[in-house]
């Protein structure tokens, strides 16, 4: 840590290992406010915890981080408090230790994308705002984030208890509808409508922009897309550059959402194609798995600009449900997909609204 010297100035140098570049600042005190006083060493923050620290390194790893020189005064009380609580859990048996770096995992992995996200959404407001360059930018951003973390903090969990309640109720209406009779341990568990869109010829494109061009192409396809996947019922998966994989949980649902989808982009002058199929998926590590996901990927990529396919099965379930008529479903020809054979794909569109 840099100390202040007797007349209140900081001391100048290099950062330690481990050591906030800005823990000088008045934001980098700020945000150490938040966490408490660094005076643990990885040592010592294990024996405070009670843990050996083999696994206090192995969460701290978990959570995205470097390991800290063995002498460097790293951790917090917080880091303490959050350490005995998980191996609580472990302790009274409530979840395997393999559950609990599971956790943790999923939560650096979730927060540093979180993080990113919202710092680099200020820095381009401050940008955009203020006519600043990227560095100006990011000084104004790092003197006003101490004062906006705290309310980040306390939206970011009033999201997640939002989004904890939504799957509750997803999971509800799964086990409702669940058939226990016919399903089968070979099954995968959840019945899912799975979605990819991409932007046609991005690689071209992106090649001709400045950087703050392709940033503008990229944030317009991505809120886009949320925007619309989100109005319809759907959620993102993840989002790969130009392409996003989404899920809805009943077809029309994923119909709606693909063909919004394509009215939306169509609208910004954002040439995609994409793909709709209905079935059976794993859901691990917040991403979904199984062959029907590997067909849609395929499917999008055989589409054309302005083009949503779907398999033959997933279509002609669309035909059978009682949202048929808001839909025209094009039968095609064949098409030799690589790695799945011999496909017969079918065009969606919505009808017009009479």
């Amino acid at each position: 840590m840099t100390q202040d010297s007797p007349d209140g100035s900081t001391g100048a140098g290099r950062p330690g290992p481990g050591e906030s570049v800005v823990s000088g600042s008045t934001t980098g005190r700020r945000i150490e406010a938040m966490l408490g006083v660094p005076c643990y060493t990885l040592a010592e923050v294990a024996e405070a915890s009670g843990l050996d620290v083999n696994i206090v390194r192995r969460y701290w790893r978990s959570l995205g981080f470097p390991d800290p020189a063995p002498a460097d005064k790293h951790f917090t009380e917080t880091d303490v408090q959050a350490l005995r609580q998980l191996a609580g859990l472990v302790a009274e048996q409530e979840i395997s230790f393999t559950t609990a770096q599971n956790l943790v995992r999923a939560q650096g992995h979730s927060m540093d994308r979180l993080v990113l996200w919202q710092v680099e959404a200020l820095v381009e407001d401050a940008a955009k705002r203020h006519e600043l360059d990227d560095t100006s930018a990011r000084l104004l951003v790092l003197d006003k984030l101490g004062g906006l973390a705290p309310v980040l903090a306390e939206q970011a969990e009033y999201v997640w208890r939002r989004q904890l309640a939504a799957l509750m109720s997803r999971i509800d209406r799964d086990l409702s509808q669940s058939d226990h009779a016919a399903s089968s341990a070979q099954q995968l568990p959840l019945e899912r409508a799975i979605g990819f869109i991409d932007i046609v010829s991005y690689t071209t494109r992106a090649a001709t922009l400045s950087a703050t061009q392709l940033a503008s192409l990229v944030g317009e396809f991505e809120s886009a897309a949320r925007d619309v996947i989100a109005r319809y019922g759907g959620r993102v998966v993840k989002t790969v550059g130009d392409a996003v994989l989404w899920v809805a949980d009943d077809l029309p649902s994923g119909a709606w959402v693909g063909t919004g989808l394509l009215e939306a982009m169509a609208a910004r002058n954002l040439p995609i194609r994409g793909s709709l199929v209905w079935g059976r998926v794993l859901s691990r590590s917040g991403d979904v798995f199984g062959p029907i996901v590997n067909l849609a990927s395929r499917l999008a990529d055989v589409a054309i600009e302005g083009e949503l396919l779907m398999d033959a099965v997933s279509a002609a379930l669309l035909r059978e449900s009682g949202h048929a008529g808001d839909f025209e479903i094009s039968q095609l020809p064949e098409v030799d997909v690589p790695g799945l054979g011999s496909v017969s794909p079918a065009r969606l569109v919505r009808r017009p609204e009479a």
